[in-house]
Order: C-alpha cells, then sequence, then structure tokens
C-alpha cells in the first residue's frame, strides 16, 4: 500500500475532510516522527509500534565482492523498527 491508497481510504471514511487536508495531517505526522528520530528519539505508537536508531559499528576489514579488495566501511545509523505484541498477534492470527 502506497501513500495515496491510505490518504484514499482516509477519505472514504471522513468524507467531510478534504483530500488537501487528509494529505497534511498525514505529511506532518511522518514529518514529526523523522524529526524525532534525526535527534535520536525514539518514537512509540501504542499497539502498532517503535522506531529508533541503532548505531552499526564501522568495519575495517570488510571486502568488496566485486574486487576482493579489503574496504573500510564508516560507522552509520539505521532506523529500527520493532512491532507491539498486538500487531505481532494480529499478523500471526
Amino acid at each position: 500500500m502506497v501513500k495515496s491508497d491510505i490518504i484514499k481510504q482516509l477519505k472514504e471514511n471522513y468524507p467531510d475532510l478534504k483530500y488537501s487536508q487528509i494529505e497534511k495531517v498525514f505529511d506532518f505526522i511522518f514529518d514529526i516522527i523523522a524529526k524525532s528520530l534525526i535527534n535520536k528519539k525514539p518514537v512509540e505508537i501504542r499497539d502498532f509500534c517503535r522506531f529508533s536508531i541503532k548505531t552499526i559499528k564501522a568495519k575495517h576489514n570488510a571486502r568488496n565482492p566485486k574486487t576482493n579488495e579489503i574496504i573500510y566501511v564508516p560507522e552509520k545509523k539505521k532506523i529500527a523498527f520493532k512491532m507491539s505484541k498486538y500487531l505481532k498477534e494480529e499478523i500471526n492470527k
């Protein structure tokens, strides 16, 4: 499902709201999540999931699979997603 599909479903459930209003709210929510993660603050949405930042250590002995050359991979960050117990139970029904 993509953003436009979600907005269409919200429009069907809330016909009084304009499409542009729904899109602004949707964008606002994800901007807040992104800004919190950029500021290294975890985001928890009850009964759905938790987003947090994980740091991946630098690697001094990684290999380029094409040339088999040893390369250095610097430290980087990634987003960790942990689903809630409720969501896990719903998915595994």
